[in-house]
């Protein structure tokens, strides 16, 4: 049911890296006025000696960046809620507020928090989930108005979050036909090598080096029902 009230970006602070143990949570006082997303793809472009092209091929995806910019203001033009009461919280609070949630070293982990995005029910992160599971990687603070005592009241930040997936968690979602994990197949009746590395690695030029990493002297005579092992991608080198 929609109240008409603003939802603010929600930052949730986790001591593990699997975020089931909770410490402590930030809303922004002011929405973002504006953020970005950083897709890249990493690609191995050697070219071979004397060609006049490269063949690339695909190393890994590097995580998502999401960039905020926003501010904190402490000139009492924007009123605060927290805990149920509105009040005019100066921006240096907010600021060291924030900084504890998603920059300050954690005294059991000696290290930042994991932190998860959240904005009402829009997708931060690609694959439509609705947190954003990250890291800081990094923060520019400007200071833009000042007191007549030199008080900072207006803050505005850049802030670069990296997206964070736990290893088991992002195995399980790549699934098991990513070319970039280990592989192992049961060779069924007619299987040929060409064409099992063609469905793992969609290029059957691979099958020479996993008849190699398998040790196999013969791979045109595939014994039923042998296990193989097909390698990332990375190690098959071609």
């Amino acid at each position: 049911m929609d109240t008409g009230e603003l939802t603010k970006v929600k930052i949730i602070a986790f001591k593990d890296k699997k975020y089931s143990d909770k410490l402590g949570e930030f809303d922004l006082p002011i929405n973002p006025d504006r953020f970005s997303q950083s897709f890249k793809i990493e690609y191995d472009e050697k070219q071979a000696t004397g060609s006049q092209g490269s063949d690339p091929k695909f190393k890994f995806t590097k995580p998502e960046e999401l960039k905020l910019n926003f501010t904190f203001d402490g000139t009492g033009v924007v009123p605060v809620k927290q805990g149920g009461d509105t009040f005019h919280k100066d921006a240096i609070a907010q600021l060291q507020s924030f900084l504890s949630i998603v920059y300050s070293m954690n005294e059991a982990t000696h290290k930042p928090n994991f932190l998860r995005l959240l904005w009402g029910n829009f997708s931060f992160g690609g694959g439509g989930q609705n947190g954003f599971d990250c890291i800081l990687k990094d923060l520019q603070i400007n200071y833009t108005l000042f007191a007549p005592d030199g008080k900072p009241l207006r803050v505005k930040l850049s802030a670069t979050f990296l997206n964070y997936i736990e290893q088991v968690r992002r195995l399980n979602e790549q699934g098991k036909q990513s070319p970039d994990v280990t592989h192992q197949r049961t060779v069924a009746a007619g299987d040929k090598l060409p064409l099992m590395s063609h469905r793992i690695y969609g290029d059957a030029d691979y099958y020479l080096q996993v008849a190699k990493v398998n040790g196999l002297v013969n791979f045109r005579r595939l014994g039923t029902n042998t296990d193989l092992r097909f390698p990332p991608t990375e190690k098959t080198e071609l």
